[in-house]
């Protein structure tokens, strides 16, 4: 019993004082200038690359790459997912773009993280992150909370000439 409560004691100084130290670390030992991009901005804005025909996404924080898009003309935050089949849009940015779907759209069954869901088909005119334009992608409209932020799928993704991950940046080329 007195080294379990050992170890308990031992384990929650170490979640106080490890976060410290790294925090002061990394105060010391400033990040490459590419991931200081991604901590200062939640969604940067996807930048173009002196080819206009590819796009540069930065890394944020936790590793992941989002980005600002355009769906018909209007700003949209997008995780990019290799992942996901289609873009996959929330029910609030679906209704914010005029994707307003009944109960009996709601036909297509999705495997997700959490499980089997029901989402409405549709297409959309035009998708765009930065320089990069996709016209006629399939793209589904999420129930009301069974998805946190939108996804950039395979549907946009297969469209491009080439995309890829290296050294933190995932770059869009059309």
């Amino acid at each position: 019993m007195r080294s379990v409560l050992t170890f308990t004691v031992l384990a929650i100084a170490c979640g106080v004082i490890v976060p410290r130290y790294a925090a002061q670390y990394e105060s010391a030992h400033p990040a490459p200038a590419d991931l200081m991009v991604a901590r200062q901005t939640a969604n940067p804005v996807a930048q173009s690359s002196p080819a206009s025909d590819s796009v540069i996404v930065p890394r944020d924080a936790f590793g992941h790459f989002r980005t600002e898009g355009r769906i018909d003309g209007r700003s949209v935050a997008f995780l990019i997912d290799t992942g996901a089949t289609m873009i996959a849009l929330t029910a609030d940015d679906a209704a914010m773009l005029g994707i307003h779907p009944g109960n009996s759209a709601y036909r297509v069954l999705l495997k997700t993280a959490n499980g089997v869901v029901r989402a409405a088909p549709t297409t959309l005119d035009m998708v765009e992150v930065g320089d990069i334009m996709v016209r006629d992608v399939a793209a589904v409209v999420m129930p009301d909370g069974a998805l946190a932020e939108n996804l950039l799928g395979m549907s946009f993704l297969s469209r491009l000439r080439h995309f890829e991950y290296s050294e933190g940046k995932m770059t869009l080329e059309q």
